[in-house]
């Protein structure tokens, strides 16, 4: 038997709300990327960490690849795209409710400069008949030399199992990188401002884009163990933060009451949770202000 310890770093890119974030959070077993059915959710590479007794497979969940429309966007695609040289293996990801489309041959064009093993994960297979899977399995192999192709719901975990071991057969022997019992790389504060993101998103539907950020303005654990957090949710429009204070504070309570929930789950400690707006007209294209709010690069 074969003991030998193996690891590796493994990217899931793919278009966005193919359901990358909602796979990553699958295989780790806790939510540490945000999920929500708006494209583009996802805006730093976001390492998941899943440790077993004889591997050790860290995945990048990268911001969905697509064609940028502000230096937010820029940065997004900026850093899909670098991913795809620092890893071990490529998880490209579809939806297969959509089927082939520009985006993804915009995808293929960059996978076929890199280097690396790719695996055409096809998500979301309980949302069509199964003899519409084995057509777009042809198609897709048809475009590109995919290492192997893997039809998965990442919402229900059905295949995953299956994926992980032959993702591991594919692992060089190597380190374990993280300790055990560690399952992401980015701090605390990130998972918090992004698990705020997250009911924003969800609870305000399309009255609000995704020109919001959140900025975790201060954590203290005080005697009694309870976590203190104050938070700043950033929008660009006065209308915008109407919406997201709603009628007499509703709306707000509600984003901090559900937040608080997921937050508590994360800290395993009872959390107090106070939360503002601010406007901040155009911030997403302006490079102070992205290097403030965390979204950093050597051109950004």
């Amino acid at each position: 038997m074969d003991t030998k310890f193996k690891s590796g770093f493994l990217a899931i890119i793919g278009r966005p709300n193919v359901g990358k974030s909602t796979f990553m959070n699958n295989v780790i077993g806790q939510k540490i990327a945000i999920m929500s059915d708006k494209a583009q959710t996802t805006r730093n590479k976001i390492q998941g960490v899943l440790t077993e007794e004889d591997s050790q497979l860290v995945f990048i969940d990268t911001p969905g690849i697509h064609k940028p429309k502000h230096r937010l966007g820029d940065f997004m695609v900026k850093i899909a795209e670098d991913t795809l040289n620092e890893v071990d293996a490529i998880l490209f990801m579809i939806n297969a409710n959509e089927g082939y489309g520009k985006g993804d041959q915009y995808i293929i064009e960059r996978l076929q400069q890199v280097k690396r093993p790719v695996f055409l994960i096809i998500n979301k297979v309980d949302l069509i008949h199964p003899d519409e899977l084995f057509p777009l399995i042809e198609r897709y192999k048809n475009k590109y030399n995919f290492e192997e192709i893997i039809p998965i719901s990442a919402l229900h975990g059905n295949n995953v199992s299956h994926l992980l071991n032959i993702l591991k057969t594919h692992l060089p022997e190597g380190p374990q990188y993280y300790p055990e019992d560690q399952i992401t790389d980015h701090p605390e504060r990130f998972i918090i401002g992004e698990l705020i993101r997250e009911k924003v998103l969800q609870l305000t539907r399309e009255e609000v884009p995704h020109s919001i950020a959140v900025v975790i303005e201060n954590i203290e654990t005080r005697e009694s163990d309870a976590v203190f957090i104050q938070a700043a949710i950033v929008t660009e429009r006065k209308t915008q933060k109407g919406i997201i204070i709603g009628k007499q504070g509703s709306m707000l309570k509600d984003i901090g009451k559900k937040a608080r929930k997921d937050i508590e789950a994360l800290l395993g400690s009872k959390v107090y949770l106070e939360l503002w707006v601010k406007v901040q007209k155009d911030w997403r294209n302006k490079q102070s202000q992205l290097r403030e709010f965390g979204f950093r690069s050597d051109e950004y």
